[in-house]
């Protein structure tokens, strides 16, 4: 798979596990694409922490209104009856646990659920946003990412970059697999029939334990 191909299957599975009512917040990077994804019938209300509840899916080219962006700066939709308020508001939605779920992405997971998602030491980037509120705030927390970053694993035993939240992560989703975090470590519950176990395990540092109902992803 090519990355748009990736992108799309990981935001598609990432969909599935949304449903109906649920307030749910979106990452910037490829979280922004679960809305084209959703099943039929489920209608989630997105909210967008630079100041929206209500986002709609991505715009058609051509289509994109300029007063209408997600915070990482992308061209949003807004269903009808959305609203728009300044920050604080909408962190106030985030921090009173109204929040139902969190869909990030992620530089590096490790099997206690610890995220590292903001920062290289040694080189310029951004800060970590609102990801240390929307770790904390949110009911569940998926990651939506990519396996591995220029073929090294982003499932490790124990971050190594700074954290943004310890133990807050419930499930991670890649074009490999789907993978849920529990007490005993990180439980394989879906493979990528284009891959083996063998091979998903060879692109990940932590040691996974492989679900006895293991299915394929869809």
């Amino acid at each position: 798979m090519d990355k748009n191909e990736i992108r799309n299957f990981i935001a598609r599975r990432a969909a599935k596990e949304l449903h109906d009512g649920d307030v749910v917040n979106l990452g910037i990077g490829l979280p922004t694409a679960i809305p084209n994804f959703l099943p039929e019938g489920v209608n989630v209300i997105l909210q967008s922490e630079n100041g929206m509840i209500g986002m709609g899916p991505t715009p058609a080219e051509g289509e994109e209104d300029p007063w209408l962006i997600n915070a990482g700066g992308g061209f949003i939709t807004a269903v009808p009856g959305a609203s728009t308020f300044d920050s604080a508001t909408s962190f106030g939605i985030i921090r009173g646990g109204h929040v139902n779920v969190s869909v990030l992405g992620a530089m590096q997971v490790d099997e206690n659920g610890d995220l590292a998602n903001w920062m290289i030491p040694g080189k310029k980037t951004p800060g970590m946003g609102g990801a240390m509120d929307l770790l904390v705030g949110a009911r569940k927390v998926i990651l939506a990412m990519e396996h591995t970053a220029k073929g090294n694993p982003k499932i490790l035993k124990k971050c190594t970059l700074p954290l943004t939240a310890k133990g807050q992560v419930n499930m991670i989703i890649t074009e490999m697999g789907v993978m849920e975090i529990t007490k005993e470590g990180i439980v394989l519950t879906e493979i990528n029939p284009e891959f083996t176990v063998e091979q998903v395990q060879a692109a990940t540092e932590a040691t996974l334990i492989i679900s006895k109902d293991l299915k394929n992803m869809e």
